[in-house]
């Protein structure tokens, strides 16, 4: 139930305030004084979109805020689920700033729009001439039956299936895809795995390969050139090594004169046994090279397949030749078993689309079991709002599944007798669609529970003994529920229990729209210029007081 409602730089609010009580509050004032422009606001308390444009100073911040009262209506698991704080009464804000970004807030924690969009269906419903049109709509016409048929669990129940039914189709065709594309691909693929797996190729053999070509490619020359290194390092009478040896005596002798001297020796000695374990090294690689053709064209005929499979493939090594070996093994396998995989997942669908199939029976079964009572009821409504002939009725067409069920709902209507009922939008006028409307807000309104419920107009095309019905109806359902209505009727906004005034003040340089709660004297006179004007007679007035007091 809202409590208090404020508006600040919305439009042509500067600041506004109200406190609806808890049952049925009336707005009234002339069009154009700013009625809408407070359902605009509120609609941004319940998640509505915003832009700069509805600023009534550019300069400055946007504010609006609802205080809502809680208590009774079961939202405490919503505010665990979303960690909000809950509190009795929940504040909801709405900011706009000049530079057009957009905030909301409840319980001055920030939150999503949709967040807000969520919580402000289960806070206030809020007829207008754009619901009106909605009414025409499959979808709208299914949620109404559905809250009345209250099918909360089977619809949750089936959507979830749905949801199920939708994955495991994708993944279906993903895999029959997949299929074809493989078995496409099957022989070459098992042709190109072939020829990789023969050459049986291993991490790093081409780099070791190239070395050995290299090596093999230039052994006699190698092989002659160690032999003159050996020969001029190790030559018994003037090699290398015989002249550091008598070079080594003097270094020892000049090894004992001084640390400086010392460390030279030391640094001899370790390049004496540096070229010895070079010539050790250098003998051994000479012994080991040798002139061998059969394993040079060995070597050069398995480097040529190398080379030839990486230009074949667009590689630059062999380990992406390994790898692609890999990527082909993988395709083959699951070519061989992907018709299993495939079969296993077709069943599965099956069983998916025969458990929704069920679901969506079990709803539409539930939703038809209502049609009549449903219809009924807005017949008798529509009957004491002076439609004594009309005529309500519901047309259920099977669909394929989608996340509302298997049904298109199609309500018809007829205002006279003896006239078939046709869809709503094509035959109802201004005056009956109000009715209408109203009858079936005045049905659900139970139904869905919601705590405000607000009428724009909904008295709109009707007058006299209809009005004053509507408005009885709208007594019955403040009872139970908080209303706020906007009317232009004197009949309908005599019952209020609270009376708001909007109207325009030109006293500045500037148009502001302003909101007042009348009292006893002010009201008289409101309902008085309702009746007749702007100067109301004598006779206005007293049909005013008997208003007011019946």
């Amino acid at each position: 139930m809202l409590t208090n409602l404020s508006i600040a730089n919305y439009a042509l609010i500067e600041k506004l305030e109200m406190k609806p009580c808890p049952g049925l509050n009336m707005i009234t004032g002339e069009t154009g004084a700013g009625k809408s422009i407070m359902l605009g606001a509120v609609g941004l308390l319940l998640g509505n979109r915003a832009d700069t444009k509805s600023l009534y100073n550019e300069e400055k911040k946007c504010i609006i805020e609802g205080v809502f009262e809680v208590k009774n209506y079961g939202l405490k698991p919503f505010f665990e689920q979303e960690e909000l704080d809950y509190e009795t009464f929940c504040i909801i804000r709405r900011e706009i700033s000049p530079s057009g970004k957009s905030r909301a807030f409840i319980n001055d924690t920030p939150v999503k729009l949709e967040t807000l969009k969520v919580l402000g269906k289960t806070l206030m419903d809020i007829h207008s001439q754009h619901e009106n049109l909605l009414l025409g709509a499959s979808s709208y016409q299914l949620s109404l039956l559905d809250a009345f048929a209250k099918t909360k669990e089977e619809k949750t129940r089936f959507k979830r299936l749905f949801q199920d039914y939708v994955a495991l189709k994708k993944n279906v065709g993903a895999l029959e895809k997949e299929m074809v594309n493989l078995q496409q691909e099957s022989d070459y693929n098992q042709f190109q795995l072939e020829e990789l797996s023969s050459l049986n190729l291993t991490s790093g053999e081409q780099e070791q390969l190239e070395s050995e070509e290299e090596i093999l490619n230039h052994a006699e020359e190698i092989k002659a050139k160690a032999l003159e290194a050996l020969e001029l390092l190790d030559n018994e009478q003037m090699g290398a090594m015989q002249l550091l040896g008598s070079a080594k005596q003097h270094f020892n002798f000049l090894g004992k004169f001084g640390k400086n001297l010392a460390d030279l020796e030391q640094r001899f000695q370790s390049l004496i046994i540096e070229l010895k374990d070079i010539l050790q090294s250098l003998s051994a690689e000479e012994q080991h090279v040798e002139v061998d053709v059969e394993r040079s064209e060995w070597v050069r005929e398995r480097l040529s397949k190398i080379y030839q499979l990486q230009k074949k493939h667009g590689v630059q090594s062999d380990e992406a030749l390994i790898e692609l070996t890999s990527t082909l093994a993988d395709k083959v396998f699951r070519a061989d078993h992907l018709e299993e995989e495939l079969s296993k997942k077709r069943a599965e669908l099956k069983t998916a689309e025969q458990a929704l199939y069920s679901a969506g029976q079990q709803l539409s079964k539930k939703r038809m079991s209502v049609f009549k009572d449903f219809s009924k009821e807005i017949q008798q409504l529509l009957g004491q709002l002076g439609m004594e002939n009309a005529k309500v009725e519901i047309l259920r067409k099977e669909i394929p599944a989608n996340e509302s069920g298997i049904d298109e709902i199609d309500i018809l209507f007829s205002a006279n007798k003896g006239i078939p009922a046709q869809p709503i939008g094509q035959v109802a006028s201004g005056g009956e669609f109000s009715r209408l409307m109203f009858a079936i807000k005045f049905v659900m309104a139970d139904k869905m529970a919601l705590p405000t419920l607000i009428f724009d107009e909904i008295d709109t095309g009707v007058s006299g003994e209809v009005a004053l019905q509507m408005v009885r109806m709208m007594q019955k359902i403040a009872e139970n529920h908080q209303v706020i209505c906007i009317s232009h009727l004197a009949q309908v906004a005599a019952k209020g229990e609270k009376h708001y005034f909007v109207f325009k003040d030109n006293s500045a340089k500037r148009t502001v729209s302003k909101i007042k709660l009348l009292n006893a004297e002010e009201r008289l006179l409101e309902i008085a210029k309702m009746i007749s004007g702007s100067n109301p007679s004598a006779t206005a007035f007293e049909n005013a007081k008997e208003l007011l007091n019946n």
